[in-house]
């Protein structure tokens, strides 16, 4: 998972950004609330490619993460 916030009035040019570099399997996600935000979630592991620092409020933050099957309780 990949989380940035948008710099002030850039939001619509980052959103631009991650969908243009992202991998089509890749879920997008802005925020409805400020402050201005953009979500990846990237199945494909590949991320989002280095985003213009002007763009940033701040360094994105990125997780990885493993799918959990459902049917099963984790190892709990």
């Amino acid at each position: 998972m990949w989380e940035a916030r948008a710099a002030d009035g850039r939001e619509d040019e980052l959103l631009a950004h991650v969908l243009e570099t992202t991998a089509p399997e890749a879920q997008v996600f802005r925020s409805a609330d400020a402050p201005p935000r953009i979500v990846v979630i990237d199945p494909t592991g590949r991320g989002v490619p280095a985003v213009a620092p002007q763009l940033l409020a701040r360094p994105p933050h990125e997780w990885r993460f493993v799918a959990v099957d459902r049917r099963d309780d984790g190892g709990r």
